[in-house]
């Protein structure tokens, strides 16, 4: 494990927030009555962005957004203390910057009511990460084992303080996109359905990389296909309707989906992986579905190219050096790597 590496030039760093709303409460304020919400406003919904950018650094920016249950913590440092992407990508040279989603971890002021629960489930999550079937991992599983490093893998873990809304998220994105410059948007699982979204808003965003994305996959209207049934405890998946222009959108930028091993081709009575067959069929069809429309969008499946064992957390999992070269070529195939 490399803890202490050659030191990095930061030229710039800092955070700001991006996007949001704010709520405007009728009447009068009065100091009198100050805990009164009338007459006050409440900034909300907004995402965090933190921001770093190396010396001499590419063009182009990447824009990372986690998934469920996460923040942006999660691209800092793997949970056995690796560098993370954050850090792999700073010393590639580009300006780096990471989100918090509106309503998750350092952008918490939700606009809507929520309620944080506590309730034991990482024998669900092991499974649907793909680890293997709790408590047993799988044999060549990627990601790290100590003892310790589960004990930071779950600290991780987030609430909502108020519902997901990828909507919302989306213009956050798009917001942070706009600040950054020309970005290659970076997404996991979840983010994935913002990532489209943002593109569809920003001209900023200049490609996508989703990581196992597993809801919202979009379709143009009348092209959605049927819910695929799945034994995942989610159940069925469903396609997302868009309107033919902002589908169109998609088609003028590059896309790569990458998903990683464990996920069986045909249906399986484990939930976990069966979640992810669903979903990597639905990327597929959504990638052919940009492709025939003249866009440029591929689907990854690392056991394809002989890269095995990785689990949902790609960029976590003990090879994620190997990911982010990955990544960087494809990058820099696709004239983005400045």
């Amino acid at each position: 494990m490399k803890l202490f590496r050659k030191p990095l030039m930061i030229e710039a760093q800092g955070s700001f927030a991006a996007g949001g709303t704010v709520i405007r409460e009728k009447g009068t304020y009065e100091e009198a009555h100050a805990l009164s919400p009338e007459g006050q406003e409440k900034h909300v919904d907004h995402g965090y962005v933190f921001y770093q950018i190396p010396a001499d650094a590419r063009k182009n920016a990447l824009l990372f957004l986690h998934g469920a249950g996460q923040s942006g913590a999660c691209w800092e440092t793997t949970p056995d203390g690796r560098e993370g992407f954050q850090t792999l990508f700073l010393r590639k040279g580009y300006k780096v910057y990471i989100m918090d989603q509106p309503r998750r971890g350092r952008a918490g002021s939700g606009g809507v009511e929520g309620k944080v629960t506590s309730v034991a489930d990482e024998a669900l999550w092991f499974d649907i990460f793909r680890f293997g079937h709790y408590p047993h991992y799988f044999e060549n599983v990627q990601i790290p084992r100590e003892e310790e490093a589960e004990n930071q893998f779950w600290r991780k873990v987030t609430p909502n303080t108020g519902a997901f809304d990828p909507k919302l998220t989306a213009v956050a994105l798009a917001d942070a996109a706009g600040r950054a410059g020309n970005t290659i948007l970076v997404t996991h699982s979840q983010g994935g359905s913002p990532g489209w979204l943002a593109a569809m808003k920003s001209a900023n965003i200049k490609a996508i990389i989703a990581l196992e994305p597993g809801v919202g996959f979009v379709f143009p209207e009348g092209e959605v296909p049927p819910p695929m049934e799945s034994s995942s405890p989610f159940g069925p998946l469903k396609g997302v309707a868009v309107s033919r222009s902002d589908f169109e959108k998609l088609t003028q930028i590059p896309i790569l989906m990458i998903f990683g091993d464990h996920i069986p081709e045909n249906p399986s009575p484990h939930g976990g992986e069966d979640n992810w067959r669903v979903r990597l069929k639905e990327a597929r069809l959504m990638a052919e579905t940009i492709n025939r429309h003249g866009g440029d969008a591929k689907v990854l499946h690392l056991p394809d190219i002989g890269i095995y064992g990785n689990t949902h957390f790609l960029f976590e999992d003990k090879n994620n050096e190997e990911i982010a070269d990955l990544m960087d070529r494809w990058i820099v195939k696709k004239g983005l790597g400045g």
